[in-house]
């Protein structure tokens, strides 16, 4: 049986149950498993390791103990909103440059302990939503909030081509639904997806999924 690991913020955790060593929580991860799970009886094992609020840097303190040591043959990684959002609202961010660097670390040694693991890149994305980041309290907020995420979407690409990693990108998939429907349907808050935008994250991941 082959392992799979969902890894990142909010977005992947969605209220799982950290007590539980295989419980996914509510959102895409738990759609891949329903869908992967179901059309493949006893073939994969899914394990989510989200936890919200983690920047890169947060994912690289924790790679031992929830990467490396579970050994999974598949993995994908989503992280980069958090990475903007506490630097916005905390002064405790991180810098595109260091993102960059810190996750270029976090692939490097996940390769050196798993050489044969198949991992794929979730690039971040952000809508207009109407409570993101507080902005009606800030104005400025929501443009420097765009514009660093969309920074992260870019550095998480540019090192997708670095390792020769399927990459998804999200901002263009969602940019694109947003001409069909309005950001509140696809996102709770410009980031932090609906039913319906976790549904479009797991037919993404899907699809990348049967290429690797």
């Amino acid at each position: 049986m082959k392992r799979i690991l969902f890894i990142g913020d909010s977005i992947t955790d969605c209220e799982r149950l950290k007590t539980s060593f295989t419980d996914m929580g509510k959102g895409y991860a738990n759609y891949v498993k329903a869908t992967l799970g179901a059309e493949n009886p006893e073939k994969y094992e899914f394990l989510n390791r989200g936890i919200s609020g983690n920047r890169i840097v947060d994912l690289y303190a924790r790679i031992k103990a929830d990467f490396i040591n579970l050994a999974p043959d598949i993995a994908s990684i989503y992280v980069g909103v958090n990475d903007v959002w506490h630097e916005i609202m905390y002064n405790n961010g991180v810098s595109t440059d260091k993102f960059e660097k810190i996750y270029t670390m976090f692939i490097e040694e996940i390769y050196e302990a798993l050489p044969n693991i198949k991992l794929m890149l979730i690039a971040p994305f952000v809508l207009k939503g109407i409570k993101t980041c507080d902005t009606e309290e800030i104005p400025d907020k929501l443009s420097r909030f765009i514009k660093d995420v969309r920074e992260k979407n870019e550095a998480t690409k540019r090192i997708s081509e670095k390792f020769s990693l399927p990459c998804i990108d999200l901002q263009a998939e969602f940019d694109k639904l947003k001409e069909v429907a309005p950001d509140d349907y696809w996102t709770v808050d410009g980031v932090h997806p609906t039913e319906m935008g976790h549904e479009i994250i797991k037919n993404l991941w899907l699809d990348t999924f049967s290429k690797i």
